[in-house]
């Protein structure tokens, strides 16, 4: 059967290429990325039977395992290449002022998004072959191709509602467009009279207490209602909870307590007026509890699953070895398709080189300190792409602050040396947790390793190419990337300032900063100790990451994200059937079609603005 064909290769490149700067947007508007398999798998199915009615059937329908080949370059391309870029380089930028030259930023995207793919290689056979790690979302994809080829109406409806959802996403995305972002849409929406912001209300702030506090309101964005859809009512609700007592009561009072102060000059103001006036940005406060909480709690949840931190350490299962299979032709034939460990090594080792030199030559990291970046690299990613087979859950985040950690040790004091290293495992580990994934899918599907891992390693190519011009377009500078409040980039900056300035760094924070990053820690190591010691409270306590990211987005943000959990569970008790077929489907098209089309909005307004 066909698999690595150029067809699905350069099918799976383009809609790659679309998702990274889609995913891209969704990292700095809401600090998460989404997985790009299943819908990639959707969407070229939809697309190539569309290609073929229009060609009048000469073209031959793909076969399962192209489409699955086609995943893997898409997931790669999509999702392995972007996570380095809106958070480590988006910090930098935010204390530097500027951005780093573009040859640095691609090197370096491409170099550790490879790095992941090759450490990959000897996990698969432990993992999916021997183990038989479950990889949700791979297993999720696998059954979606299934359904997709076993030409049944319900496969069918499925697509449709994802590409339905597209289409509304997209229309969303173009009736929020900025004001003088693009001068066409700007005539369109201006003559319509159907900008959403100025169609409701309450879009922009709220008086609480006689003061306006910015963010409050209702948003109408799909891609954080279809986000909300996704993570469910427990982790959208923590956040609309800590939105409330936020804007309710904690930052009133801390405002109310900054006017009593006004006239004393060793004040430190909590929360500062915007533009001098009487509008208050709570999050550029509540930033600090909000990031210390979601730090310490990935870290916890990270020393807790020490059992897992093992088992990514060791090649053998719990009980004793794994079995030696019988000996006979099927070792050969497995040998033939397996990616051998020598591609491993001469993959890994002109890697390394290349990472050194653009560590050493852009970021005076020197050659030692740079190993040590990506030996724990290495280390990390097993961690992370066994965390992944588990739980289907990612601790991208956890893996970056373990490594800023450390460098914060070894090289105390430089802000350059902890970011670019913390992104050097964060990226490392999603690529080669993503590859893993699609890996399961294959091995479900009877895919042959080497052809997916080639898709995969060809994958990033296209990704690079595509996500690196949209960082410097869709952020051309340090006003725009302060103009999306990017509440990932703001965390790794934070932490990058605390772990490289010692103690000056937290005496230039107002009292309260500090009292809320305290509070912050000590929720972030006891939620989770309290869901561990007792399973039985977690249904009834708070979600860390919701908490944390509460206090990170704005409120309208957090009220998105309970609509869209609410509007699952309402779908749930009424039909559930329907609720399982097509709500991921539709909340999947709802965030790609908004935030790819306003990725291209943002994108070609900069260029407008270059070539004006």
């Amino acid at each position: 059967m066909p698999q690595l064909t150029f067809r699905a290769l350069l099918m799976g490149g383009v809609i790659g290429m679309f998702m990274s700067a889609a995913n891209l947007y969704t990292t700095l508007k809401i600090g998460w990325s989404f997985g790009v398999a299943i819908t990639a798998v959707v969407i070229s199915f939809v697309t190539w039977n569309l290609l073929r009615t229009l060609t009048g059937g000469r073209l031959s329908q793909m076969s399962v395992l192209e489409n699955t080949c086609m995943a893997s370059t898409a997931s790669a391309a999509g999702y392995s290449t972007g996570s380095t870029i809106a958070t480590g380089f988006g910090a930098l930028m935010l204390i530097e002022g500027h951005h780093q030259p573009w040859l640095v930023v691609a090197v370096f995207t491409l170099c550790t998004a490879a790095l992941g793919v090759f450490i990959a290689v000897p996990m698969k056979r432990q993992m999916i072959n021997r183990e038989k790690l479950p990889f949700p979302t791979g297993i999720a994809a696998a059954t979606t191709l299934r359904s997709l080829y076993s030409k049944g109406q319900e496969a069918l409806r499925r697509a449709y509602v994802l590409i339905a959802g597209l289409g509304a996403g997209m229309v969303v995305a173009f009736l929020k467009a900025p004001e003088g972002a693009v001068k066409a849409v700007d005539t369109f929406l201006e003559r319509t009279h159907l900008r959403l912001p100025d169609l409701i209300p309450a879009a922009g702030y709220a008086q609480v207490n006689g003061r306006q506090l910015l963010g409050f309101g209702f948003d109408p964005s799909l891609l954080l209602i279809g986000a909300g859809m996704i993570v469910g009512v427990r982790v959208a609700l923590s956040m609309l909870l800590g939105g409330i007592l936020l804007y309710f009561v904690v930052g009133p009072h801390l405002i109310a307590l900054d006017v009593a102060h006004a006239a004393d000059p060793s004040y430190l103001v909590s929360i500062p007026m915007i533009g001098g006036g009487t509008l208050y940005h709570l999050p550029r406060w509540s930033l600090w509890g909000g990031t210390a909480l979601m730090v310490f709690a990935s870290l916890t949840a990270f020393a807790l699953q020490w059992s897992t931190i093992g088992r990514a350490f060791s090649f053998r299962r719990k009980g004793g070895a794994v079995a030696a299979a019988a000996p006979g032709d099927i070792d050969a034939r497995m040998k033939e398709v397996e990616v051998p460990v020598s591609w491993m090594i001469a993959g890994l080792v002109p890697i390394t080189i290349a990472l050194l030199l653009v560590q050493y030559i852009a970021f005076n990291i020197s050659l030692w300190l740079g190993l040590v970046a990506v030996v724990f690299s290495f280390g990390l990613s097993m961690v992370a792409s066994r965390a992944t087979g588990e739980t289907d859950t990612t601790p991208i985040g956890a893996m970056g602050k373990v490594m800023q950690l450390t460098f914060a040790l070894l090289s105390p004091g430089n802000v350059q040396h902890n970011l670019v290293s913390a992104s050097t495992a964060a990226n490392a580990a999603s690529s080669s947790a993503d590859l893993l994934t699609d890996l399961k899918s294959g091995y479900l599907l009877g895919a042959n390793p080497r052809r997916q891992f080639q898709a995969q390693f060809l994958g990033i190519f296209f990704g690079t190419i595509a996500v690196v011009p949209a960082w410097f377009l869709m952020v051309p500078d340090k006003a725009a990337l302060e103009r999306f409040n990017p509440p990932a980039t703001n965390m790794w900056k934070a932490v990058a300032d605390v772990l490289t300035g010692g103690g000056n760094a937290l005496d230039k924070l107002p009292h309260s900063a500090q009292v809320a990053i305290l509070v912050g820690a000590l929720l972030g190591v006891l939620l989770p100790l309290t869901e561990k010691l007792a399973p039985q409270l977690r249904p009834f306590l708070p979600s860390t990451m919701g908490l944390g990211l509460s206090w990170v987005l704005q409120f309208k943000d957090c009220q998105a994200f309970a609509i869209g959990a609410v509007i699952v569970w309402l779908w749930t008790r009424l039909d559930r059937k329907s609720s399982d077929n097509y709500a991921i489907p539709l909340a999947s098209g709802f965030i790609a079609g908004e935030s790819l089309l306003a990725a291209g909005i943002a994108i070609l307004g900069t260029l407008l603005a270059v070539s004006l």
